[in-house]
């Protein structure tokens, strides 16, 4: 039996007490996305149809994570109490084909790779079905596997376990390529006569495997047998997330220079011969180019960076577009809809938010602009700030090729300062300055001489 015969049961229903969380554990994020989501698509990634997902209280906003894609596939299965993994297997009975093999997954495990899925289906169609397990060396409270080769012998969850069962270090990673269906004959034989007083899907595996072989698949790597059902847990599945995405960098010709310091989503790219520094944070959809130096405490979101660009450390960058060339920071921040061009340059502690620096813009130091449009090769003084906000509207500042705007300068939007103008130091700008042109707007000096008592 093949993948594009199998459907997939994602058990995704309710909360954890130990997550100490009003939210549904599997809408708790790693690599920047629930973890129900990595469960669905690992399904998809092997061909499961339909995808079942079996949801408890907190329904709704577990739809709503996939309510932006195509998720024509999935069909929504309601638990209205959480009485264990086979009560739950078994909501989603009328909602399978009558007859198949049906992944069964827990959408608290978002590390369970397409590959393992596919090597569950395999060992199940040769047999009666299969179990995903996992040698760890700290069980914990995973649930033991006993067996003899490649074949299960029985599982106990710890709750129920002695202290020879305890003893065992194979586990149950929680996934299973079981048949339908029969598993739901089985799981009508089961009782909740366990330590929690659940319908336990192991309980109905452990009994079938008396009467059916049942193949134990080991999972090449043991972080995939990891759940999340507490905050310590989740900080666990997510440092994995995270050296998998800097072991796929450094595969591909990226320099990471402390890949146990840096945090990269899943979805962000890195160019080759790029090279980040200690404890730099890449999040969301961002892409870094080719040749890109990112330094120390960089924080990097939904941003773009060309080829080429430097950022110094301790710089944020949220939503920001930056063109080939540039350099940026130390401290600087580049809000959203920052736009640099080719060779601009942002310094330290300069703040850009929806504003477009044009080709080899320079503003080194200390300036805020905000709401604003600056030419190709213009100056940024320090201490520059365009005052885009009157109270109840803003306005934009347009700054002109090659204008050279003195430290300290404010300029009051909306304000154009043309092209090749000048802004004295410490002037306040509040009406246009045409092109080629010097505006001082500051008041005279006067030295009063200092009176002794």
């Amino acid at each position: 039996m093949t993948s594009s015969t199998a459907a997939a049961v994602v058990l995704a229903a309710g909360h954890s007490k130990r997550l100490r969380s009003e939210q549904p554990k599997v809408l708790h994020e790693v690599g920047g996305r629930p973890l129900v989501s990595w469960v669905v698509q690992a399904a998809r990634e092997v061909g499961c149809a339909p995808i079942c997902v079996v949801v408890g209280s907190g329904a709704d906003p577990v739809r709503s994570v996939f309510v932006d894609e195509d998720a024509g596939d999935i069909v929504w299965v309601e638990q209205p109490e959480q009485r264990g993994t086979g009560h739950a297997l078994s909501m989603a009975r009328d909602s399978l084909r009558s007859e198949g093999l049906a992944l069964v997954l827990s959408g608290d495990a978002p590390l369970v790779r397409p590959g393992t899925l596919q090597a569950l289906l395999d060992a199940a169609g040769a047999g009666w079905g299969s179990v995903a397990v996992a040698d760890l060396p700290e069980p914990g409270s995973l649930g033991r596997v006993a067996c003899e080769g490649d074949r299960l012998v029985r599982i106990v969850e710890a709750a129920d376990a002695d202290d020879d069962t305890l003893a065992l270090r194979t586990v149950n990673a929680g996934h299973y390529a079981l048949p339908v269906p029969a598993i739901f004959d089985w799981l009508e034989k089961v009782d909740a006569g366990n330590a929690q007083g659940e319908f336990y899907l192991t309980d109905a595996v452990s009994a079938a495997v008396r009467e059916h072989p049942v193949a134990a698949v080991r999972v090449e790597d043991a972080s995939e047998a990891l759940g999340v059902n507490s905050r310590a847990d989740l900080a666990a599945v997510q440092r994995v997330f995270y050296r998998r995405s800097v072991d796929a960098l450094l595969a591909a010709g990226v320099t990471v220079l402390d890949p146990d310091s840096v945090w990269i989503d899943a979805a962000v790219t890195v160019g080759a011969d790029s090279m980040l520094h200690p404890n730099v944070t890449l999040l969301g959809a961002s892409s870094v180019g080719s040749g890109c130096t990112v330094h120390t405490g960089a924080w990097i979101r939904d941003s773009v960076l060309d080829d080429g660009v430097e950022v110094l450390p301790y710089s944020v960058l949220d939503g920001a577009r930056v063109a080939s060339g540039c350099t940026i920071g130390p401290f600087a921040r580049l809000r959203p809809e920052a736009v640099l061009e080719d060779g601009a340059k942002v310094g330290n502690f300069v703040e850009v938010k929806k504003a477009t620096l044009g080709p080899g813009v320079k503003a080194s130091h200390l300036a805020y602009l905000g709401d604003a449009s600056v030419g190709a090769g213009a100056n940024i003084g320090a201490g520059v700030i365009t005052c885009n906000y009157d109270g109840k509207k803003k306005s934009r500042t347009v700054i002109g090729e090659g204008a050279f705007v003195g430290s300290d300068s404010i300029l009051v939007a909306p304000v154009e300062v043309g092209a090749g103008a000048y802004t004295g130091a410490g002037s306040v700008i509040t009406k246009d300055v045409p092109e080629e042109t010097l505006a001082v707007g500051r008041a005279r000096q006067k030295n009063i001489k200092r009176r002794r008592r």
